[in-house]
Formats: C-alpha cells, sequence, structure tokens
C-alpha cells in the first residue's frame, strides 16, 4: 500500500480544521443557491421571461450539473479531493458573476427576448459544470478521513452546511434584494471567491487512491449495491424541488406580492425548511447510532407529509408547516443515503459513489420543476398534488431497501 493510500483506522475521523474548511466550501455553495432560488422568480419577471423558461432555466442547469458531477466524482478519485473542491468554488464564484451581469444588461435595455433567454441559459449551464465538483470533492475527503462507524456523523455534520446556508442565504437575500435584486447574486460570487482562497491556503491536501484503482469498473446509476438508494433520492429531490420552484409564483399569486416582497416571503419559507432541515442533521442524524435506512425511510416519509400540508389551498402558515416538513425530511434522509451509499461501496470507488450521489438531487432539479411548472400552469393546487404523488413512490421504495451499516 502506498503513503497515499486510505488508512484503515477504525476509528479515524475528520479533525476540526478539515471539517471546518469543508463546511465553509458547502456553506458559501449553498448561500448563493438560496439566493437563486429566492429571487429568481421575481428577478425572471422583471425581465419578462415566462415561468416556463424560468423553470427551463432551472432544469437544464440542473440536469448539466447532475452529468458533470459525476464525471467530478471520478476525477477526483484519480487528481484528489482538494483540487476538484477548488475548482468547483472558483467556477461558481466566476459563474454567478456573469449570470448576475447578464440580467444585469436585461434590465438596462440592453438585452431581451429570446436572445436573453438563450444567454442566460448558455450562462446558468456553463457555471454548473464547473460548480458541480464541490459536492462530491468534500464528500469524498470526508470518506477518506472517517471510518465505517463514523460515516453516517461526518456526512450528516457536511450536510448541516448546506442547511445552515439555506438558513442564512433566505435571510441574506430579503435583506441584500433591498439593495437591488441583482445584488446578492454579486455578493454570491464574493463569497464563494474568499472561500476557495482560504480552503486553498489551509485544507491539508486529501488522499489520491493508488494507481491500480483507476482502472476499477465504472460505476453506473444501475449498480444494484447503489440503485435503490440513488432512485430514493432521485425521487425525493424530483418532488422537493417541483415544490420549492413553485413556490415564489405561488406566494405571489396567492398574496399579491410585489417582487420584492415575494423575494422575501420566499425566502422565509425556504429558510424555516433549511432550519428543519439543520435541526434534524444536527441533532438526530449526526447522533444516531442505528442503520442509516431507519432515517431513509423517516424522511421520505416526511417529505410525502410535507407536499401534502402545501397541497392544502389556505394560508401563507400552512405552507410554512408543509416546508418544516420537507426540510425536517430532507435532513434525515440525505445524509443518510449519503453514508448508505458510501458504505456500499470500496475505499477506490468513494469519489464515483459520491459523485452519483451528488448527481441525484440535481437530476431532480431537472424532472421537479418541468413537472410541477407544467401543473403549477394547470391549477396551483396540481403542482403540490403531483409532488405528493411522486414522494409516495418514494416511500414505496424506501420501504423495500434492506440498509447496510
Amino acid at each position: 500500500m502506498t503513503s497515499d493510500s486510505i488508512p484503515t483506522n477504525e476509528d479515524q475521523r475528520l479533525s476540526p480544521l478539515q471539517l471546518g474548511l469543508l463546511t465553509i466550501g458547502l456553506l458559501t455553495t449553498a448561500v448563493g443557491q438560496s439566493f437563486i432560488f429566492a429571487i429568481l422568480p421575481p428577478l425572471g419577471r422583471e425581465v419578462n421571461l415566462t415561468v416556463l423558461q424560468i423553470n427551463t432555466i432551472i432544469a437544464s442547469s440542473a440536469l448539466v450539473f447532475s452529468a458533470a458531477a459525476t464525471v467530478w466524482g471520478r476525477m477526483c478519485d484519480q487528481i484528489g479531493r482538494k483540487p476538484v473542491i477548488l475548482i468547483g468554488l472558483t467556477g461558481y464564484a466566476v459563474g454567478n458573476f456573469v449570470f448576475a451581469m447578464i440580467f444585469d444588461a436585461a434590465m438596462r435595455g440592453w438585452l431581451a427576448g429570446p436572445l436573453l433567454f438563450g444567454l442566460i441559459l448558455l450562462g446558468r449551464c456553463s457555471q454548473a459544470v464547473v460548480m458541480s465538483g464541490t459536492n462530491p470533492g468534500a464528500a469524498a475527503y470526508a470518506a477518506d478521513f472517517s471510518s465505517r462507524e463514523h460515516r453516517t456523523k461526518a456526512l450528516a455534520r457536511l450536510g448541516t452546511a448546506s442547511s445552515l446556508g439555506m438558513i442564512i442565504g433566505p435571510i441574506l437575500a430579503g435583506a441584500l434584494a433591498g439593495f437591488g435584486l441583482l445584488f446578492p447574486l454579486y455578493t454570491a460570487s464574493g463569497l464563494a471567491a474568499l472561500a476557495a482562497i482560504v480552503i486553498a491556503l489551509k485544507l491539508p491536501p486529501g488522499k489520491i487512491k493508488e494507481a491500480k484503482s483507476r482502472t476499477t469498473k465504472r460505476l453506473r446509476f444501475i449498480d444494484p449495491r447503489l440503485r435503490l438508494y440513488l432512485l430514493c433520492s432521485f425521487g425525493g429531490f424530483t418532488g422537493f424541488a417541483g415544490l420549492q420552484q413553485t413556490l415564489g409564483f405561488r406566494l405571489q399569486d396567492m398574496l399579491s406580492l410585489s417582487g420584492t416582497e415575494t423575494a422575501q416571503y420566499t425566502g422565509f419559507a425556504l429558510m424555516v425548511a433549511a432550519l428543519f432541515s439543520f435541526a434534524m442533521q444536527l441533532f438526530v442524524a449526526s447522533r444516531f447510532q442505528g442503520r442509516p435506512i431507519t432515517l431513509i425511510r423517516a424522511g421520505v416519509g416526511l417529505l410525502f407529509l410535507g407536499a401534502l400540508v402545501i397541497a392544502i389551498p389556505g394560508s401563507f402558515v400552512l405552507v410554512l408547516v408543509g416546508m418544516a416538513s420537507l426540510g425536517a425530511g430532507l435532513g434525515l434522509a440525505v445524509p443518510a443515503i449519503a453514508a448508505s451509499a458510501s458504505l456500499a461501496v470500496s475505499h477506490e470507488e468513494q469519489g464515483a459513489a459520491a459523485g452519483l450521489v451528488t448527481a441525484c438531487p440535481a437530476a431532480g432539479f431537472v424532472t421537479g420543476p418541468l413537472i410541477c411548472g407544467f401543473l403549477y400552469e394547470i391549477d396551483p393546487t396540481f403542482s403540490a398534488l403531483g409532488a405528493a404523488t411522486i414522494l409516495i413512490m418514494v416511500v414505496i421504495t424506501a420501504s423495500r431497501m434492506q440498509g447496510n451499516r
């Protein structure tokens, strides 16, 4: 075994420095993404984009992200975890800046119509190609430095970074939107660039697999060790993404809100979901001693319940209750799925498995917004009912899993 091989210490854990720096990277990305989710619906309407066009932008970039994440997962098995993390953060910073500049030109009247839509779509998809390296790189790094016994806890703690970002992000988005709808996007670029610099200087090098591992058979979504976990993740995020991406439209139409008010209300609802997700990851998943499959089943059940509540016509309070249930479900299911997939494969396949796991939420953001966006155009309630139908199938899938330690 070479000096770069993965150690087998059964009590190995991430150091506080490693965990903190990985958290910074994932946190800044999550903050930036929450900015997008909160402001894109009103921002798109400001430049005369339709609901379908806005959802197409989200879905297309998510498709690119999903495909690229699997490639970056394999790449971090070859060139190392840290370089891939840094490429992802740098790509996010540059891409978000360009994305904001395109909207800036449109709001000044310099771009409009099909050209504007095409440039926004190209800019967002180009950004997705590069930014998709951060999550699989961080997950594989955490797997390298945590034993099987501590794998679920390590990935749950990393998951709190994304949830915390989704808590902080909407608050910042609402506050920063007061300076203009584009100001949050420029801020996100600066935060990602700063995170890349700090990680480049401070994060210890990750592990690179032995040369023989580079010829290991390529992992696929249909791999029998992973397919049910990946299907559950894909279905869960399809339902969640469909609800999330139609939320801004529903709130604006239901409450007759302005663009800025829509960003603020949507941001608050997303913050509630993220708060409950963070709480579940921090106080339940990261301390759980049983099989990950138990958390997966509980999580997808809460996702289904949240979709049903949101489908009930009513007030903003009901929307918040539904978002809380959705957030709690993700907080339990996401780290458990990641841990289950990691435990199911060998050390030489950790990066590839992390790439596949990372690709599933992005793939869900392809199908979810398209399905629920189409249903929303028919009737606002249909989007939530469609998501609930998808999520009940996820519940059935989870009931068939055997699970592992």
